[in-house]
Formats: C-alpha cells, structure tokens, sequence
C-alpha cells in the first residue's frame, strides 16, 4: 500500500483521510490548528508531522485539502513547505478548490522538484466525503489519473477525467458558480417571498414541483421551513471565495461575468453582515434583514 500524506483535515478532508485508512493506506497528517480533531484518526494508527516538509519526505503521494490557493501555495513553496523534502515520483494531488492558473504554477514547481501533479477538486458535501462518495474533477496526465484511480476511489463515487493540469480546478468553479449561484438566488428569492408575506412551506412546495426543483432548493428547504441550516454545510465565506475565484477565471479567459459580478457581490454584502462561517443558508436571513 502507498504511503499517504494528508494537509487540510477539515470537514471534508477528515473524511477523506477516515476512507484512506479504511482501505489499509498508512497515512499521516500535518498537524494544524485548522485540522478536525485527530483522536479518532490516531486511534486507527494515522501519525502526524509538524511541517509540510517533514510530511513530504516520508510519503509516496501528498494530498492537499486546504481552503484555496494562497494556502496550496504557502503548504507547497512556503518555509518548510513540502517541495523542500519532497521525494523523486512522488504525486501530489490538490483536491482544493484553486484558481488555476495557481495550479498550473503550482505544478510546474512540482514538476521541477521531481515530483508528479494532479488536480482533483471535490463536489458533494462533508456527508459524502465521510461515506467516501465524492465527485471528483481530475486535471492531469491521463496515465498519472489512471495510476491514481484506484486511491481516488477509496474515498470518490465518481471520478471523471476532465484533461489536462488545472482543467479540474476550470471544471471545480464552473459547477461551483452554477451551484452556489443557485442557492443564492433561490436565497434572494424566499427573502422577497418572507417579506411579501408567504408561507416558507407553500413556497418551496410550489418550487419543488415546478421548474425551481434542484439540489441548490434541496438543501435550502430545511432552512426555510425549520431554520436548520445544516442541510448546507459550506460556509458564506468559502462561497464567495469560490465565487471570486470563478469571477477570476472568467475574466483571463474574456468570458461575461455579469451574473456573476452580481452573486459575487450579494455573497461580499452577506459576509460583511454577520459570521462570515455561518452557513450559507443564512444568506436568507440577512438579505430579509436589509
């Protein structure tokens, strides 16, 4: 079995990193403030290092779970960064979400340091990741995905080659727009709906059998007919990173961003509103506020 090294245990990396040792991969994990708590993970034998270095030099292939590309940067390039001890062949794999043309810089230095690069960004929610369900958005090599196929499998449903390095991380903020898109403008919606006097239930009910159904009203319906915001547990900030990496990556390409520029900006106006790590679900409630 291939020894595995993990950086970002957050609520989607913790169950990637419960998945990998359930398949038998000795695997450690840089330990950081940010991290779930280890105790059940050291209890099944997982081992940690103090620095993206130290992890590095001991693994066969890295796995990146971090919030975004400032921190892919700092873990890889920083001091003590893991391109300082990483070993010849070994494959780092970036299941964050990324601007990419971070990641094709990102990879090119891995690539100079000896080592191998793909990116494979994550959909689904914390729940999948714990089941080992994910959807998983692979850029790179098509021999280096189908290497790495059988270990993205211990944790992801489905796994589609999407092309070359940083096509995943493309292909991550273009469903991510579609997605987060959705449930903000169905927000925007039930707030009007809240201030015009309806009922949350008949609201969703006439939604959910006409041409608003979906997964983004799915998972706002527990909010707005019970205040359970847990049906979305993807924080209000992380939607606007993701929605400004998107806002990015239209503008290289000359792409229109007027849809965008807009759920970019309610997103920045509802971070600046209350707990920027609310859940997102609470978009409802401050736009209702305004």
């Amino acid at each position: 079995m291939k020894h595995i090294g993990m950086i970002g245990i957050g609520l989607m990396g913790h169950g990637i990193a419960s998945n990998l040792v359930k398949h038998g991969h000795p695997l450690r994990v840089l330990e950081h403030a940010g991290n779930q708590p280890l105790d059940g993970l050291k209890a099944l034998g997982v081992t940690t290092a103090i620095t993206p270095r130290e992890l590095a030099t001991q693994v066969d292939v890295l796995i990146l779970c971090v919030t975004g590309s400032p921190q892919v940067e700092a873990v890889l390039t920083g001091p003590d960064g893991a391109l300082q001890g990483l070993r010849p062949g070994t494959v780092v794999i970036d299941c964050s979400t990324a601007v990419p043309a971070s990641t094709e810089r990102m990879a090119a230095m891995v690539h100079a340091a000896g080592g191998r690069f793909i990116d494979s960004p994550m959909t689904r929610t914390p729940k999948e990741a714990a089941e080992g369900r994910l959807n998983l958005l692979v850029g790179g090599d098509k021999a280096l995905f189908d290497e790495c196929r059988p270990l993205l499998a211990c944790f992801a449903e489905n796994i589609t080659h999407v092309g070359p390095v940083g096509a995943g991380h493309r292909m991550k903020l273009l469903h991510n727009y579609v997605s987060l898109g959705s449930v903000t403008l169905i927000a925007e919606a039930a707030a009007c709906a809240q201030r015009a006097g309806m009922d949350p239930a008949t609201f969703v009910q006439v939604l959910g059998v006409g041409g608003g159904w979906g997964a983004a009203l799915d998972r706002l319906k527990p909010f707005l007919t019970d205040g359970d915001s847990s049906g979305l547990k993807f924080s209000i900030a992380n939607a606007h990173k993701d929605l400004s990496y998107y806002n990015t990556m239209a503008e290289d390409t000359h792409a229109d961003r007027t849809v965008a520029q807009a759920v970019l900006r309610t997103l920045a106006q509802a971070k600046e509103e209350g707990d920027p790590n609310a859940f997102l679900p609470e978009v409802v409630t401050r736009l209702v506020a305004r």
